[in-house]
């Protein structure tokens, strides 16, 4: 018996390593995808999520939105890792033109 609940409690832990390395893979490839985005930007929204796409196939992951504002860029990825599949959002664009943007006037 203590043999069965060591193994599920060993199956818990790998099930659980598996899935943050799956968030982490997502959360990797969002920041490449968004930086990406950010800076084809000036270039059109067209050739700014292209740049991101690519980026983010290189990285093994699935662009699922992306949006351009001005010269911020916020980019969805997706990242199929075993059976978990993680979407992540990232945001990037110049410095200084994130600050505050999407927070709630509480937030630090």
């Amino acid at each position: 018996m203590a043999t069965g609940v060591l193994c599920v409690v060993f199956a818990a832990v790998l099930a659980l390593g598996q899935a943050v390395a799956a968030r982490h893979r997502a959360g990797g490839a969002a920041d490449l995808a968004a930086l990406a985005a950010a800076d084809r930007a000036l270039s059109g929204a067209e050739a700014a999520c292209a740049a991101a796409g690519r980026v983010a196939r290189a990285q093994w992951a699935e662009l699922t939105t992306c949006n351009l504002r001005g010269e911020i860029a916020e980019v969805t990825v997706r990242v199929r890792f075993g059976p978990y599949a993680p979407a992540v959002r990232s945001r990037a664009g110049p410095p200084g033109s994130l600050a505050g943007a999407g927070r709630s006037p509480g937030a630090r």
